[in-house]
């Protein structure tokens, strides 16, 4: 294939070497005419190991060759990978004239040549300003909009600076947000090459893919070094605790617990981070991250009430009450929160949670009841009676296959609120509200109720 790669930095230039080691005839473009004349010669522009090698490997091949003018590139190819730098502003926000620059002149060239395109962004931005701002851009410059002959997709990269190389090669996975299966499948060819899952996913999804990632992936150096500090001041070796810790590929290092829903509670979760958030304060240590968990948490749940409430709706129906299904545990459940708030608010409240009843409740959990919810047996009731009299359903628990088909009883005129993620948006005749889903959804789904 023919590819152009707009930015010569790190990306587009480990890009353009790995490229033309895979067969692919590449053309770099960059307006520094220094980093141009460097790949033209198979120099690196730049420390990495390996990189040199290959771009020695590709211009002794005739399968690399670099440019500063835009126009050539374009008619020199029909595709190109953009990969040019956006830095932050002082204020943090995103700086984007290189990306309207090029995509620009790409267009413009392409206005003139008039021949079939694809343009892959590689850059990381977010994706409002990708759809909103650059993508109209780009078409506007091209005189067209985005069509058979003319298509975009966005290629996160999850290359780092001193393992580039080997990063394109050993990728996590491919990801390719896309407008057009065909156009897509051109781009996964690229990485033929690569042993790694190949995810096709709307652009909007793409962005936030590297953002989201980079996040995680910050958050983890924060919350070890924090863990380092709490453990030095307890005597405790940090490297050799998280290397345990780290042994756990169940629910330590794994998908657990890594999924949008409702606020955590229970016996443990709460009782221990509180714990270690009292023993940092006592010893005078600045753990900013462990000690905002729980404040988190309790905003998220604040949130979760708050979207019951702007209903408008009186009567609510909360499925499950424990603080996860599987059990028959209150204590600490933000279930029970949002049950006592919507009561306090003079909201009538049914629920129906099977795990638990008059009966089978004893120990702690019951004293926990009597104490604190004595009033809770008053409210269960069986799941076809919640739903028959309910102006909004609330879904806090994984739901079975006869609970499933109970819910598609739920008229028109109903709403479900699902915060575990448990249905579709369109599988209830109920409108349905599920948490995750764009704001602009949510929104017209409770506004449709009122």
């Amino acid at each position: 294939m023919n590819i152009s790669v707009f930015g010569l930095g790190y990306v587009g230039c480990v890009t353009a070497a790995c490229l033309t080691r895979d067969g692919h005839r590449v053309i770099g473009v960059d307006v520094d005419s220094r980093k141009v004349d460097d790949v033209a010669h198979g120099r690196a522009p730049f420390v990495e190991p390996g990189l040199e090698e290959l771009l020695t490997e590709a211009r002794e091949r005739g399968m690399l060759s670099a440019t500063t003018d835009e126009m050539q590139a374009v008619a020199a190819s029909d595709l190109a990978l953009i990969c040019v730098g956006t830095p932050s502003e002082r204020n943090g926000e995103v700086r984007l004239d290189y990306l309207r620059s090029v995509l620009t002149s790409i267009g413009n060239a392409l206005r003139e040549l008039q021949k079939p395109f694809i343009v892959v962004l590689r850059s990381t931005v977010l994706p409002h300003f990708l759809e909103e701002e650059l993508i109209p851009t780009f078409t506007n410059a091209a005189g067209k909009g985005l069509c058979d002959d003319l298509q975009f997709c966005y290629n996160p990269e999850f290359l780092r600076e001193g393992t580039a190389v080997r990063d394109f090669y050993e990728a996590p996975m491919v990801v390719i947000g896309h407008r057009s299966e065909p156009a897509a499948s051109v781009v996964a060819r690229l990485y033929a090459n690569v042993q790694a899952p190949v995810i096709l996913t709307d652009i909007a999804t793409a962005c936030l893919v590297k953002y989201v990632s980079n996040a995680f992936h910050a958050l983890k150096v924060a919350f070890a070094n924090e863990v380092g500090h709490l453990s030095e001041s307890l005597n405790v070796d940090s490297r050799c605790l998280m290397e345990i810790v780290c042994q756990d590929t169940k629910l330590n290092i794994a998908p657990a617990y890594l999924k949008p829903g409702f606020a955590f509670g229970g016996s443990c979760l709460p009782k221990d981070v509180r714990a270690l958030v009292a023993e940092s304060r006592h010893r005078a240590l600045t753990l900013p991250l462990i000690q905002s968990i729980l404040p988190s948490n309790k905003a998220h749940l604040e949130a979760c009430i708050e979207s019951v409430l702007q209903t408008g709706l009186r009567r609510v129906g909360l499925v499950g009450l424990t603080f996860k299904e599987g059990t028959d545990d209150l204590r600490e459940s933000p279930a029970v929160q949002l049950a006592e708030t919507l009561i306090g608010k003079g909201i009538q409240v049914m629920i129906y949670e099977p795990a638990i009843s008059p009966g089978t409740i004893h120990g702690a959990n019951l004293r926990f009841i009597e104490d604190n919810i004595p009033h809770i047996w008053k409210l269960l009731t069986d799941l076809p009676i919640l739903l028959q009299n309910s102006g909004v359903v609330v879904l806090l628990k994984k739901i079975g296959d006869v609970e499933r088909c109970a819910l598609h009883t739920l008229r028109r005129d109903q709403t479900c609120i699902d915060f575990v993620g448990a249905l579709g948006g369109e599988e209830l005749v109920a409108s349905t509200v599920v948490f995750g889903v764009p704001q602009t959804e949510r929104a017209e789904a409770i506004a449709n109720v009122g």
